[in-house]
């Protein structure tokens, strides 16, 4: 309902039921408790279709019923974002931080940030969350199988201590999942149903939307692309294995690398500085980088079949120089039948995806929405719009 009224805006419940194709009376009870809620409100006669006679009685999305909020606890900076009930993004937020500041610290920080978007006062009691009453957490590493129904996982930290201060659910996934959620919604492969997220940053890890929702695996363990094998007996990996693709294309790997074959560069800034200047190591560098990164995601096309990816992180920075390498290898290790049918993109949301993705969370997931089928941002409309047809 609510994806239908932000697509189409003001909808009688006639037209409601005809483009949803539920019964009568499910459509009803729906509405009744979005009503009830706030989520949905009466169009004003202004915004009521106009025709002969009394006009149906027509709904509309309530924009100022709340906010659902989405906090991104990165490794090194913390990113806020707010979107109102009609799926608008009103205000995002970051501040960087310490990698060692303690959990206690980094939400009050979050709780200041989210303030800021919010207009609430720190300390002012609970934040007043509307109708999607929620909010959506990402953090760095393994979250485990509590979205999998098991009642005894314990509570990550950051949980217990978000709870306490805005009095809320507080639903919770990996950040660099939630990026591949929030790309596919509000960033660059918006509105896709099948997207594979792929992000180059301090680590290598990614996510997977498969039909429209967040792929987690059985133990929380989706998305660590950054952990297949690209060169046997190379480099030993953080995560115990040698040769990962995280030893090839992560910062620190492509850093070392640069600077080993004779490059100055202490930072992805200065290493941008030496691709645009057309410094001949870098490209060299990174050309290599992005046919062992294109490898990689030739296979996961072959396994998962998405429509499109979406490259992001900070190393994604260095423009054509990697990702033109990585459209070349795609092209040539992808099954014939899928070459003109990937499409391989840029991430747009930057540093705020995880907190929209926390977001997405949220709308997909609240007590409100969980008992339907389909999330309202990636609902599929059974009627098309006249215009497109």
């Amino acid at each position: 309902m609510l994806g239908l009224l932000r697509k189409h805006g003001p909808l009688s419940r006639g037209e409601l039921g005809k483009r949803c194709g539920l019964s009568r009376t499910t459509l009803y009870d729906i509405l009744a408790e979005l009503v009830a809620t706030g989520a949905v409100v009466t169009a004003t006669s202004q915004e009521a279709p106009r025709g002969r006679g009394r006009p149906a009685e027509t709904l509309t999305l309530n924009p100022d019923a709340g906010q659902a909020i989405g906090i991104d606890f990165a490794r090194r900076a913390l990113h806020v974002a707010a979107v109102n009930l009609a799926h608008e993004v009103v205000g995002s937020a970051s501040e960087p931080h310490d990698a060692g500041l303690p959990w206690k610290e980094r939400v009050e920080l979050a709780v200041r940030l989210v303030g800021s978007l919010t207009g609430t006062r720190t300390g002012a009691g609970a934040l007043r969350l509307g109708a999607l009453d929620a909010i959506g957490v990402g953090v760095v590493g393994v979250v485990g199988s509590q979205h999998a129904g098991d009642e005894e996982a314990a509570p990550h930290p950051v949980q217990v201590l978000l709870r306490e201060r805005f009095g809320v659910p507080v639903l919770l996934d990996n950040n660099t999942r939630l990026a591949a959620l929030g790309e596919s919604i509000w960033g660059a492969a918006a509105g896709g149903q099948d997207v594979l997220y792929l992000r180059l940053s301090h680590g290598v890890g990614g996510g997977l939307v498969v039909g429209g929702s967040l792929h987690r695996g059985a133990y929380g363990l989706s998305g660590e692309f950054g952990h297949i094998t690209v060169e046997p007996g190379g480099a030993r990996c953080d995560c115990g294995g040698t040769g990962c693709l995280e030893t090839v294309a992560s910062i620190r790997a492509v850093l070392d690398a640069f600077r080993a074959a004779g490059g100055r560069a202490a930072d992805v800034a200065e290493l941008v500085k030496a691709v645009r200047a057309g410094d001949r190591t870098a490209l060299t560098l990174l050309d290599g980088v992005g046919a062992r990164i294109g490898e990689v995601l030739a296979a996961l096309c072959n396994a998962i079949g998405p429509s499109v990816i979406v490259i992001g992180g900070e190393l994604a920075e260095t423009g054509p120089a990697l990702v033109e390498p990585i459209e070349r290898a795609l092209h040539d290790h992808v099954m014939p039948v899928s070459r003109h049918r990937v499409s391989l993109r840029r991430a747009t949301l930057g540093e705020v995806a995880g907190a929209l993705g926390g977001i997405a969370l949220v709308l997909h997931e609240s007590p409100l929405l969980s008992r339907y089928p389909a999330g309202p941002d990636l609902a599929e409309d059974p009627i098309p719009d006249k215009e497109s047809r």
